[in-house]
Formats: structure tokens, sequence, C-alpha cells
């Protein structure tokens, strides 16, 4: 009698999948993910930002208009805001910005230019203490403070994901995916020490002269 070896041969598919899972808790554990991940974050950060300089652009017409109501005369100082915000909001953002450092420091300038314009803004307002009493503009006052505040948190945030993520990008084992995996994965551009403490405009609700 014959003994017929009884074979089991398993779907390629099915090897596929088993190779996968065998191999993805090893790459994760090799830092494969730490690239994607570290970017994700950083493109995160990048957003936030943008989202609190939009939210002071949005203020600044309604603030200009009730300075304007009490300090017509300021002509100078209200035109340099409205161009400074013209300026940093014609800034195209792209997805490549964040990898040309022209594109960027273009963008930091032009906010740091409406930051400059703001500040002057708000020192001419101590010359006219019935804007400063102005219950429209003290609102409008606060809005800004808590956005310039906004502000500065989410830039640091930024600096801190972008200086992890570029550093993932030059050190191991994340390097090596780098190099043989994620060859498109750029540097991100970053704020500079000094440029992250621009001087906030101050905001004073005292009413008295």
């Amino acid at each position: 009698m014959t003994t017929r070896a009884m074979s089991f041969t398993m779907p390629r598919s099915a090897l596929s999948v088993l190779f996968l899972a065998l191999m993805l808790p090893l790459l994760s554990a090799c830092g494969f993910n730490t690239i994607p991940t570290n970017e994700e974050r950083a493109k995160a950060a990048w957003s936030e930002v943008l989202n609190q300089y939009q939210r002071r652009a949005d203020l600044i017409p309604n603030l200009v208009e009730t300075v304007r109501g009490y300090a017509s005369h300021e002509r100078e100082v209200l035109e340099a805001v409205v161009q400074a915000r013209a300026q940093a909001t014609q800034v195209q953002i792209s997805p490549e910005l964040l990898q040309d450092p022209a594109a960027f420091e273009a963008f930091q300038q032009s906010q740091s230019q409406l930051t400059g314009a703001l500040s002057r803004l708000l020192a001419v307002v101590e010359n006219y203490p019935d804007l400063k009493a102005n219950q429209n503009f003290l609102a409008l006052q606060a809005q800004l403070e808590g956005t310039e505040n906004r502000i500065a948190v989410a830039r640091r945030d930024y600096i801190e994901a972008v200086r992890v993520y570029n550093t993932s990008l030059r050190t191991f084992p994340s390097l090596i995916w780098a190099k043989l995996w994620f060859t498109d994965a750029q540097p991100f551009q970053n704020f500079t020490v000094s440029e992250d403490r621009m001087e906030v405009p101050q905001v004073d609700f005292g009413t008295d002269n």
C-alpha cells in the first residue's frame, strides 16, 4: 500500500498578508513610521499658525474703523496697518512654502511688518482717552490680545514640531528610511528664536489718561 504524502499550498495573497503582519511590528520598532508621523505633526502645527494669523487679519478692519472714528487724522498710522494687512494676506500659501526658504522668509517678513504696524497703532491709541473707553474698541483689544497670545503658542508648537521632524530626517534609524523609502521627504523651514520673540502689541485696558 502506497502512502501518498499530502501537500498544502498557501495562496500567494495569504502569504503576502502574513508577511506584512509579521513585518509591520518590526518596521514600526525600527522607526519606519517616525518620518511620516513627525511630518504630519509639523503640518498640523503649521495649519494652526496660519489659522491664528488669519484670525488676526480678520480683526483688523473693525479695529481700524473704530480707531478712525476717534483719530481720523492719524492717517499715516492707520494706512500703515491697512497696507501691512494687505501685504500679509497677499502672500501665496502653497504646499511648497515650508520647503522654500525665500517664500517662507517673505511670509515671515509680512507678518512681522503687520505686528509692527499694530504696535504703533496701539501706541497712538494711548493719546485718545475717549477711544480707550469705547466698549467696541475694548472688545477688539481683548480679542487682539488673545489672538497674539495664541499666535505665540502656535509658533512655539510649530518650532518644536519642525525641530523633531527635521531631526528625524538626519538621525538613525529614521535616516535609513529617509534614504531608502521616504526619498521625497525634505526638511521644513522654521522660525528663528529671535523671530519667535517678536514684540507683541501691548493692550492696556485702563481708561485713565
